[in-house]
């Protein structure tokens, strides 16, 4: 119960009549504008963002709830100490309605009824006559019959964690004994075993000497409050160790693709050695959100005899696994054409390759073989879009063979096609994240690359098209990360 504890402080003014009412009234409004953020806020127990959310709207709703109570009451307080206004005032009143007319007492909804008004107590230790006296709140908050009366300063600690009985006994001791205020927390244990954490504040009473008479302390129930702020804290960590592991499999993501794609920049001649056969350049486009790196790629390689590997592919998912599973994929790849083997049974091998995985995938891939004696394509597909011819200013669509999904079906079979390609003549393999964009359906992104046709006739070489591809589909608009590679016919 609060005292006079100095003569000289200034009695406190009411506030203009009217006011806490409003305040009131605000806070019931806020209230229930934050409950229905917070029930939109459903809990995904794997989105460490949204539980962080939601914990937040849990704590403004308690901050809300302690702060509408103690509104109620200020406004019981300013009742009780108001005069009862005159008939001129109350016909003023009458006659002009405000819009605090609309808050009555803050009121929990039903669920809660009750709960908040035994959060706060208040007690008094009288020093020379060694009473006590309980507000009735306080024996609620301790979960102490009435009958049992209150507890001295001595027996207060007993229903204290010990961990914490050396800081209540320090809060005493320095009020009673060096006049300091009271500004702490600590746990207690109820008499129905339930642990609750309280706020007390208070001060000393002085008698006319300036001794020290009595004790008072208002002690505040805060249990839910930490609650709520310790879910908010561990969201917040849980969310920033998942951004932490998010970032590093990026980063490991990304080492691994730089690793695995050509480190050649511009345009590059096949065979490196002799007259050049093939023009090339190959491009990888990130999506949209940049933090989505898959197992897209493209890569040229130089063959025993002469012959030229051409291959493009996409591998299903994001991240660390698709792009080690890619790395594997192509490895192998490279190892199956280096041996010989042509296009269409090398598909097959793939294909046994992922289905016995240990991480099972799904992917798509295209693998051509350029034989530049003959100038004859011989190519193979799994469920992949098909290469782009362009001759002499006009461009199609080549047949594709027959081809599954890499690791959908076990020992499947993939036909293989071949095409003679003649000098000048433009081949564009692409994966389908470069066409199938946010704002391109149905095949249109495959008729914007044709229509590129013109300006490939009049490039000078294979990253001239390449550059033309990226400035007709940019690096902003696509849903997946892409891969595409020019070669030009010698």
């Amino acid at each position: 119960m609060p005292s006079h504890l100095f003569a000289d402080r200034p009695a406190p003014q009411p506030p203009p009549r009217g006011t806490v009412d409003e305040l009131i009234s605000q806070t019931r409004r806020l209230r229930g504008d934050v409950d229905a953020v917070r029930r939109d806020a459903v809990v995904d127990e794997d989105d460490p963002q949204r539980r962080w959310q939601r914990a937040l709207c849990d704590l403004a709703v308690h901050h809300l709830d302690d702060l509408g109570t103690h509104l109620g009451q200020l406004k019981e307080g300013l009742s009780a100490r108001s005069p009862a206004p005159d008939a001129e005032d109350q016909e003023l009143q009458d006659e002009q309605p405000g819009p605090h007319e609309e808050a009555g007492p803050y009121e929990e909804p039903a669920a809660h009824s009750g709960s908040l008004l035994s959060r706060v107590g208040s007690a008094e230790w009288n020093l020379l006559s060694d009473e006590v006296s309980w507000s009735d709140e306080l024996y609620q908050i301790f979960g102490r019959p009435l009958e049992g009366g209150p507890m001295s300063l001595d027996e207060l600690p007993s229903t204290v964690f010990a961990e914490d009985q050396a800081l209540l006994t320090a809060m005493v001791t320095d009020c009673l004994i060096d006049g300091k205020p009271i500004d702490g927390e600590f746990r207690i244990v109820r008499t129905d075993g339930r642990v609750r954490t309280l706020h007390m504040m208070g001060e000393p009473v002085l008698d006319p000497e300036g001794c020290t008479a009595s004790m008072w302390a208002v002690l505040r129930d805060v249990s839910e409050l930490r609650r709520s702020q310790r879910a908010v804290r561990e969201s917040r960590d849980t969310l920033a160790r998942q951004r932490h592991i998010d970032c590093t499999e990026r980063r490991i993501a990304v080492e691994i693709q730089e690793s695995v794609l050509p480190s050649w920049r511009g345009s590059l001649s096949f065979p490196q050695n002799g007259p050049p056969a093939l023009d090339l350049a190959g491009h990888y486009l990130p999506s949209a959100s940049s933090a989505l790196i898959g197992g897209d790629w493209f890569d040229a390689l130089e063959l025993p005899g002469g012959g030229t590997l051409l291959s493009v592919g996409d591998l299903t998912g994001h991240g660390v696994t698709a792009t080690s599973t890619m790395a594997m994929l192509l490895g192998a790849l490279r190892g199956l054409a280096v041996a010989g083997i042509q296009p269409g049974p090398l598909m097959e091998h793939l294909n046994q390759l992922l289905e016995s995985s240990a991480q099972p995938a799904l992917g798509s891939a295209l693998c051509c073989h350029y034989d530049a004696a003959t100038r004859t394509l011989s190519w193979a597909q799994a469920g992949h879009p098909a290469p782009l011819l362009f001759r002499d200013g006009t461009g199609r669509v080549l047949t594709p063979p027959e081809g599954v999904l890499l690791g959908a079906t076990p020992g499947a079979v993939y036909e293989q096609a071949e095409v003679h390609l003649l000098p000048g003549d433009l081949l564009v393999l692409q994966t389908d994240g470069l066409t199938r964009s946010a704002d391109v359906r149905d095949g249109s992104g495959v008729d914007r690359v044709l229509a590129l046709a013109s300006r490939f006739a009049v490039s000078r070489s294979a990253q001239e098209c390449v550059r033309a591809i990226v400035e007709e589909f940019g690096e902003s608009e696509r849903e997946d990360d892409a891969c595409v590679m020019v070669a030009r016919i010698s």
